[in-house]
């Protein structure tokens, strides 16, 4: 498998007037997914370690496979389709029976909750990622124009 998959992280999540951009990558290329701003919340929560009142929709989930002695091993975002990305979660379930393998299709942004709840790896499909736009250079430029922003807001005090 790991000759066909390139190994990300999530860079930055970054609010827009529809929702979350996910940036997402490594050392080589950063590539961006939109996503609602309820997914865009929750993944940007489990990056900073809010601990929730109330489980919420990915946490319940979780418990679920934890209950069924079920650990999600990895994610992979295997496809892109006019400007749509497709995920598949992959489930690694061990008893005394032996080991079974489940495949599940998921949207990409909860894939990547699940993932970040986890801490286990996001993958991406080799064409998947050869074929996403580098959005490295935005992704520094925004980072730049909100470090500069900051330090207009401190000097403002």
């Amino acid at each position: 498998m790991q000759n066909n998959v390139v190994a990300v992280a999530i860079k930055g999540v970054m609010p827009t007037a529809n929702g979350c951009a996910i940036f997402l990558g490594n050392e080589e290329k950063t590539f961006v997914i939109y996503v609602d701003h309820s997914v865009g919340n929750a993944i940007q929560m489990t990056l900073d370690g809010v601990k929730k009142e109330r489980p919420l929709t990915h946490d319940l989930i979780g418990s679920i496979l934890l209950g069924l002695s079920a650990k999600l091993d990895h994610v992979v975002i295997n496809d892109a389709r006019e400007g749509t990305f497709f995920a598949r979660i992959i489930l690694r379930m061990e008893n005394e029976l032996g080991i079974k393998i489940v495949e599940i299709d998921a949207r990409p942004s909860d894939s990547i909750v699940l993932a970040l709840q986890q801490t286990r790896p996001i993958y991406v499909a080799k064409p998947v990622f050869e074929r996403a736009e580098d959005m490295t250079e935005i992704l520094e430029r925004v980072r730049k124009q909100q470090a500069e922003d900051s330090a207009e807001e401190g000097e403002g005090d």
